[in-house]
């Protein structure tokens, strides 16, 4: 098994280059297969869910071409099964875009019911309530969920509670299906303007993505389309934390400032300079941080996916913060190991209290899943010491060569599968 050993305790300075929305790509890749036509892809992220995804879509008979790392090629014509895999389909939760996406094109769809990382229940209700509302019969069989319509009609939808997953799938379902629909309390992340964007690039016709009311005129079919995903808003997120915690000052570079107000004005209030540009933000952190009390909420409020490293600069502030996660339930998992470092962190319920201390600890620590585990990375940079992250194949889910652009800020990191790969760090660290 890999790990990170990092030895804490430096600054990160310098640039860093954020690569394509993973959020974004996975629901982009499903869609591509709704035309017979070829469809290209840039700013691709280059990490293990994106390639789990491929392999899923290749399986069921789509010509895939991977370009190089960040550009793929997609021609959805050669499509000869509706029933995608169980074995991809455990290890990623964003499997569940292919149920929209074969359902509005095929009307007819199979799609084992989705893994990833387990940070409390996610149930898809929401989405078989969309597409039942479509005109489909939706049933659970053998662990897969099983959708099927003689033709989909557009619908009025109102979703009971604001979901993502749910937003993007039906919005790819209502693409083909007859006359219109509108989906009322729909998310509003930027990954869901993105997919819109890329839907209609295609031909579809989708209208108010990115406010609460999206409404979809059905299309008969979609065409192929060159399309670039947006930057990643919680990578660049994640590194702005990174600057916090280690008292650094970052660029981070290829990014859309807009997307990243909610992190930006965290990051302000606890005491960090940022200063926006047109594709990049700079944060700098001087003097120690400043208490605050933060609370998850959907988009434009503060990332649920930002939580855990952002409390991570909160563990170093002085005085005592409030985390209050209205998300997921099991979002908190990486505390105990937090405390292991000598964080001073208490959790009740959905609400961390974290009492400020003037240094973490090195020490050995596991990731629970993709954002505990770079927000680990994080406490480990900031620490005295060594730190060992285990199980970070979690974090490759979801951060491209993150050691790589933490070495270019200064970070002593490396990834090893073995102990005596850690006595040679040690030994060279000193």
């Amino acid at each position: 098994m890999e790990q990170y050993v990092i030895k804490g305790g430096n600054p990160l300075v310098g640039e860093v280059e954020i690569g394509g929305a993973k959020n974004a790509a996975l629901a982009i890749l499903a869609a591509a297969i709704m035309t017979d036509e070829m469809v290209y892809i840039e700013n691709l992220p280059d990490v293990r869910d994106i390639n789990v995804l491929l392999e899923a879509i290749r399986e069921i008979g789509a010509s895939v071409e991977r370009v190089s790392p960040t550009e793929v090629k997609i021609t959805g014509s050669t499509i000869a099964n509706i029933s995608v895999e169980y074995e991809y389909i455990k290890k990623i939760r964003a499997s569940y875009y292919l149920l929209g996406a074969l359902l509005g094109k095929y009307k007819t769809a199979e799609v084992p019911l989705p893994g990833g990382c387990n940070i409390g229940s996610r149930p898809i209700d929401q989405h078989l309530k969309g597409f039942r509302a479509l005109g489909a019969s939706v049933d659970i069989l053998h662990g897969a969920v099983v959708a099927k319509a003689e033709k989909l009609t557009g619908k009025h939808i109102f979703l009971d509670m604001v979901s993502v997953g749910a937003t993007i799938n039906i919005m790819m379902a209502a693409a083909m299906a007859d006359g219109n629909t509108t989906i009322e309390n729909a998310a509003r992340e930027p990954h869901v303007v993105d997919v819109a964007n890329f839907l209609n690039s295609m031909g579809a016709n989708i209208k108010g993505a990115g406010t609460d009311v999206i409404r979809i005129k059905g299309v008969e079919k979609l065409h192929g389309t060159s399309y670039s995903i947006i930057p990643d808003q919680i990578e660049a997120g994640t590194f702005m934390c990174a600057a916090a915690a280690t008292m650094g000052d970052i660029m981070v570079k290829n990014v859309i400032p807009k997307h990243l107000e909610a992190t930006t004005a965290k990051l302000e209030e606890i005491g960090c300079e940022v200063e926006e540009f047109d594709d990049a933000v700079r944060v700098v952190a001087s003097k120690r941080l400043k208490r605050t009390h933060v609370k998850t909420m959907p988009y434009p409020g503060y990332p649920t996916d930002m939580q855990p490293q952002f409390t991570v600069a909160l563990t170093l502030a002085e005085g005592t913060s409030i985390v209050t996660e209205s998300i997921f339930e099991n979002r908190f998992k990486y505390a105990d190991e937090l405390s292991r470092m000598g964080a001073n962190i208490k959790v009740e319920s959905n609400t961390a209290i974290i009492d400020g201390v003037q240094k973490l600890t090195g020490a050995r620590v596991s990731a629970p899943d993709l954002r505990a585990g770079a927000a680990l990375v994080i406490a480990g940079l900031a620490a005295d010491g060594l730190t060992i992250v285990d199980d970070i194949v979690y974090i490759q889910r979801g951060y491209e060569r993150f050691e790589e652009k933490l070495r270019n800020l200064g970070a002593e990191i490396e990834k090893v599968s073995s102990e005596k790969e850690i006595q040679k760090f040690q030994l060279r660290v000193g």
